[in-house]
């Protein structure tokens, strides 16, 4: 007889399996001082236009040596949320026919060397404005 405890295990472990969520974006995009960045996210297995659970799209960069810092997020029904200090730099959007959402960063410089990662919302927690990945974020090539 399963315990109770192993069958909720085995029902998660398909859940999981089922409701899948994947990011993708490119490996890697090279750019000169001045130029602009596109960097765009193809969502696969959730709609970015479901309303179910207030399902938005954050960007996230990494600098090396530093914390991760939240860039700006697209929720399901259009709403932009923006880093202050990030709000004349970069410029959110979205293609609801390929289901995608671009970052594109204007006049990049040294300083925004990083890297970006494109994350689903809720999975990251905004807390002073310092994100907290609550899970790995899932990245395929």
């Amino acid at each position: 007889m399963i315990s109770t405890s192993l069958l909720l295990l085995l029902l998660a472990a398909v859940h999981y399996v089922f409701c899948a969520t994947e990011l993708i974006q490119p490996d890697s995009v090279l750019l000169k001082p001045g130029e602009t960045l596109f960097i765009t996210c193809r969502v696969s297995g959730a709609s970015i236009t479901d309303r179910s659970n207030h399902y938005g799209t954050a960007w996230i960069r990494h600098p090396a040596g530093k914390t991760l810092e939240w860039i700006n997020t697209i929720y399901y029904d259009g709403d932009i949320y923006k880093k202050d200090s990030l709000k004349d730099k970069f410029v959110i959007s979205r293609d609801t026919s390929s289901n995608s959402v671009t970052l594109q960063g204007k006049n990049m410089q040294a300083e925004d060397t990083a890297v970006y990662y494109c994350a689903r919302d809720p999975t990251v927690i905004h807390i002073n404005n310092i994100p907290v990945q609550k899970h790995p974020v899932q990245k395929t090539v």
